[in-house]
């Protein structure tokens, strides 16, 4: 049966908390691979799983009972090696990177940050930005709504502004909150968000930056703010030891929440 990897910690963890279930119907077992100072936290892979909001809980409780004694190195939803000699086998090929990540977030976690423009809102910044739209705007009101090509003309110079908008204000809420992270990881490009970033922070500093967020709020209102965390440091795992622990991994999210 092939074998499913929730995560990597040191060999020095400790043991799993009892009544831990894994993934599957009925959850499956959860256990510990060892290969020299590194662990893997594993179970047997189920037959047929999907990422299911039920699954997908199941992943991140195993990683948030094995982080509450100490750092693991998350892996993502869905990962599955052939079986556990496999397992050891990375684990043995990449010791140096898991062990150089495991200290580089060590007392870490993620918080996803997502974030889209209320509508209402950001138009009227475009309004106020933009004198040539706000004057064709005015134009077209008082000749009764404009000509089709002036409507057009106007929507496309609605539509390029608040594209430009979207770029500015993705910059200004990632500079504003980088200062209060250790790491900052962009992610892909998420349908609806114009930001999509995972900021890496220490636990002991998470309420400076939930301050930070509630700022951006409360300075950036036409901004719909999502946070989404303390999480794993899923976007953090694969920098390697030749890269600084603050460089960006290229974010994602859970799938959960």
């Amino acid at each position: 049966m092939s074998t499913y990897v929730y995560g990597i910690t040191a060999g020095s963890h400790p043991s799993l908390p009892d009544g831990v279930g894994g993934v599957g119907e009925p959850p499956s077992e959860v256990r510990i691979l060892k290969e020299g100072e590194l662990a893997a936290v594993v179970s047997d892979a189920p037959e047929g799983l999907r990422p299911k909001r039920r699954e997908l809980l199941a992943h991140q409780n195993v990683l948030s009972a094995v982080g509450e004694a100490g750092c693991v190195l998350p892996m993502r939803f869905g990962s599955v090696a052939p079986d556990d000699e496999a397992v050891t086998a990375v684990l043995a090929e990449r010791a140096e990177h898991y062990r150089e990540r495991l200290g580089a977030l060590d007392g870490r976690v993620e918080y996803n940050i997502k974030a889209n423009h209320v509508e209402e809102a950001v138009l009227h910044h475009v309004m106020a930005e933009h004198p040539e739209i706000r004057a064709l705007a005015e134009s077209n009101r008082k000749s009764g709504g404009g000509s089709y090509e002036d409507k057009i003309r106007l929507g496309e110079m609605v539509a390029a502004a608040v594209k430009g908008k979207e770029a500015e204000d993705a910059t200004t809420l990632e500079r504003a909150l980088e200062p209060a992270a250790d790491a900052v990881s962009v992610g892909p490009e998420s349908t609806g968000w114009l930001a999509n970033v995972s900021f890496l922070v220490g636990r002991d500093s998470a309420e400076e930056f939930l301050a930070a967020v509630e700022r951006v709020r409360t300075e950036m209102p036409h901004l719909e703010v999502r946070v989404n965390g303390p999480l794993p440091p899923y976007s953090f795992v694969e920098p390697g030891p030749s890269e600084p622990a603050g460089s960006a991994a290229g974010g994602g999210d859970t799938g959960v929440g």
